[in-house]
């Protein structure tokens, strides 16, 4: 049955074609909701003020969701440290003030765990932000998300809007980035087992000891976190949206080399780097406000498997190389 709030009759999805948009557009869908709006970048420049404004005040929308980002892969963020905090920060000054001018009452913004201090306590818990240092490596990225959230906060305090904000963990599923030099540790095992089951490979050297703990959460799940935190009549001013499982990067890579079908050994390099030993998501605000995440990893993980081999088969796998 379609939702009948106010809020979701016309939802203006900002980076609707990428990772987090598109899921969101198919959750609207399954859920019977109106088509959102939604504009190319060709149509409408989040870089530029001017047709920020000019866009949400003639479409008129009852709600924003702020999905649009400059993303990358750590060499990119460590490289471009001032593209994506310029970028990233003006998406958000520029949506979020246009929001407002409009009179619309209703906008989230999705931030990322990687806001949060490089070291700090696990889980995380929302009011470990802005508590210590940044992971340098992301700096600029969380500057600007941290930012975005923070600017939705004090509309919010100075106007009485209700602009909020959700904080993802690590995302996975249909649409993501499978480049080799930019992708994440999920779909770059997708990459390699995948292709090792192709040629026939019986060993994949992977680094690191694999003990490192991570929390990973369908793309899917996220979309359905975020409607429904913008049903909620007061929702707090930002939630962690995690699965709050953690598994090892070794029981990780064994799932996806078997849901791959992939006959090989893996062997690791314990000279590489481990990267963080924990990062998991505290996702008990999230949980007593009723809403838990549906998609297992085993099953998460299967369903992507299908999705990267239909859309390589379509031609349409983000960061491959024919």
């Amino acid at each position: 049955m379609a939702d009948v709030n106010p809020i979701f009759e016309r939802v203006y999805v900002a980076g609707h074609a990428g990772m987090v948009g598109s899921a969101i557009l198919r959750r609207m869908k399954a859920l019977g909701l109106p088509d959102p709006v939604t504009a190319t970048r060709s149509e409408v420049d989040l870089l530029d003020q001017a047709a920020v404004r000019a866009f949400i005040a003639d479409t008129k929308p009852t709600s924003v969701i702020v999905a649009a980002a400059k993303v990358g892969g750590i060499e990119a963020n460590r490289t471009q440290p001032a593209d994506f905090l310029y970028e990233n920060l003006v998406i958000a000054t520029h949506l979020v003030d246009a929001t407002f001018r409009a009179g619309i009452r209703h906008l989230m913004y999705l931030g990322s765990s990687c806001i949060f201090p490089r070291l700090a306590p696990q889980p995380m818990t929302e009011d470990a932000l802005l508590t210590g240092p940044l992971e340098p490596t992301n700096e600029g990225y969380a500057v600007a998300k941290i930012a975005g959230m923070k600017l939705c906060q004090m509309y919010r305090r100075q106007h009485g809007v209700c602009f909020h904000s959700g904080m993802p963990t690590n995302l996975y599923g249909p649409g993501d980035n499978y480049d080799p030099n930019g992708s994440h540790v999920l779909p770059a095992l997708l990459r390699r087992f995948e292709q090792a089951r192709l040629d026939g490979t019986r060993e994949v050297t992977l680094w690191g000891t694999g003990v490192a703990l991570r929390e990973f959460l369908h793309v899917d799940d996220l979309a359905d976190a975020v409607l429904f935190l913008m049903r909620l009549e007061n929702p707090p001013d930002w939630v962690n949206i995690g699965s709050g499982i953690e598994v090892s990067i070794r029981r990780l890579a064994e799932l996806v080399r078997d849901a791959c079908g992939a006959a090989c050994e893996i062997r690791w390099d314990a000279t590489k780097p481990d990267g963080m030993p924990r990062k998991l998501l505290d996702c008990a605000l999230l949980h007593s406000l009723g809403w838990r995440a549906s998609i297992s990893l085993e099953e998460g993980i299967a369903r992507t498997v299908q999705d990267y081999r239909r859309e390589l088969a379509e031609g349409r796998v983000r960061g491959h190389r024919h």
